[in-house]
């Protein structure tokens, strides 16, 4: 009766996690001999893994990855593409993002690029950052409707608050002048304030002619490269179709 009661109070206190464990923990042999201190220990210990795996779960949801397993300790680093081990190892830890750094991978079609954003944003929410991945062609057209509706400052405002934002397949179009200067503006407003994945087939050295307009791209180019982590990838062949080959031999 004592720990019915004790497991209404848990709920309604919503220390969901303590609640759950406390009936299989009482029933642990194990934990018998456990003072009342080391015991309630363990619980605050339940609790505080409950709320963690929950704020993840979260956070992956609004992060909205397209690669939703991509995990860095899953890299694929035999096939090659010209991928540093030891930059994707500083990689792995999130002082990167702390310190408000991009990283700017570039390369063919095939090469992992995208896979290996989401594995950083996959990092990111694990450390209990803010994570949003936007493919940047439907981001741009997102901004020109939210001009029409009034929401435009307030969908920057969101963008530029977000820890790790993830911008797949830059300049794969060319931009209007709308989409230079909605680009600028997010930019600008995450210099120095928050970290940024990019992702483009595009070599660095054609942003500048793909931005389009030479004082826009000046500004973009120039915030975006300082301080980054430029990942050039490199190879004669499609990760994408390779694993795609060697699936068909499995079945």
């Amino acid at each position: 009766m004592l720990n019915e009661m004790t497991l209404n109070i848990l709920n309604h206190l919503k220390l969901f996690g303590m609640a759950r464990s406390l009936e299989e923990r009482l029933n642990n042999q194990q934990h018998a001999e456990l003072s009342h201190a080391e015991f309630v220990g363990l619980l605050i210990e339940d609790e505080k893994a409950h709320r963690e795996n929950k704020r993840l779960k979260l956070l992956l949801k609004q992060a909205h990855l397209k690669h939703t397993s991509a995990a860095m300790e899953d890299i694929n680093y035999r096939q090659e593409r010209g991928l540093n081990r030891q930059v994707m190892l500083q990689l792995g830890n999130t002082q990167w993002i702390d310190h408000h750094r991009n990283v700017l991978f570039t390369g063919a079609t095939g090469l992992g690029k995208s896979w290996l954003a989401c594995a950083l944003g996959n990092l990111a929410a694990r450390a209990g950052l803010s994570v949003v991945y936007h493919r940047a062609p439907r981001l741009l057209e997102s901004l020109h409707r939210a001009r029409g509706d009034g929401s435009h400052l307030r969908v920057l405002a969101q963008l530029a608050k977000i820890q790790l934002l993830i911008l797949d397949d830059i300049l794969l179009t060319p931009l209007s002048e709308e989409q230079r200067v909605d680009l600028l503006e997010i930019v600008e407003d995450r210099y120095a304030a928050g970290a940024t994945v990019i992702t483009s087939q595009y070599a660095l050295k054609d942003w500048h002619e793909r931005i389009g307009d030479a004082t826009i791209a000046d500004a973009i180019c120039d915030r975006l490269f300082h301080n980054a982590y430029k990942i050039e990838l490199k190879g004669g062949q499609s990760i994408r179709k390779l694993e795609s080959v060697a699936q068909g031999a499995i079945q």
